[in-house]
């Protein structure tokens, strides 16, 4: 999804016609839909990200985890190394799920901080785009952006429960070089 959505946004940046990458993409989500539907992990992934509550210690106990990470920071979070569920209730909470314990530690504030950054650098990418010497250059500054972008995106859209978990870290963040 992250390699496919940073492809679309430099062809679209590219100048191709808004016709033929409606039709690309149309075409694309058929397929991704037809994944989901006839792959059973693939799935039962899926259904639980529409129900996380059908099965909250099994399938989708991250879900669930997760919400009640957010939930226990509220507005301003529990403090710096407070957090309960990295202790075993959220499992991969130092990758996948930095963002439940952002999110229960310093609480929606801290989480909102953290994505008014991702914002802020996919407007200084964007800037740094529009400053370039040669289209390749300014191709290169969209294609690094969108994909730390939407990256970001997935991950914190997953963590918050308006997308199925997608195993995605988040950029800078997440423990692990894939994240670095």
């Amino acid at each position: 999804i992250i390699i496919a959505f940073m492809v679309l946004t430099m062809l679209l940046v590219a100048g191709v016609p808004l016709l033929g990458l409606s039709v690309t993409a149309l075409a694309g989500a058929a397929v991704a839909t037809a994944f989901v539907a006839f792959t059973p992990f693939r799935r039962t992934r899926f259904l639980r990200f529409l129900n996380p509550w059908a099965a909250p210690s099994n399938s989708g106990l991250q879900n669930v985890q997760s919400l009640v990470a957010m939930a226990n920071g509220g507005v301003f979070g529990r403090g710096l190394g407070r957090s309960t569920v990295k202790w075993g209730y959220l499992p991969y909470a130092w990758t996948d799920f930095i963002f439940a314990v952002i999110g229960e530690e310093f609480g929606m504030l801290g989480a909102m901080t953290v994505v008014l950054l991702f914002v802020a650098f996919a407007a200084v990418g964007a800037y740094i785009a529009s400053q370039a010497a040669d289209r390749f250059s300014m191709l290169v500054a969209v294609g690094i952006t969108a994909w730390i972008s939407v990256q970001a995106l997935m991950n914190m859209a997953a963590v918050v429960g308006l997308m199925p978990i997608t195993g995605i870290p988040l950029p800078f963040i997440s423990f692990g070089g894939s994240s670095m």
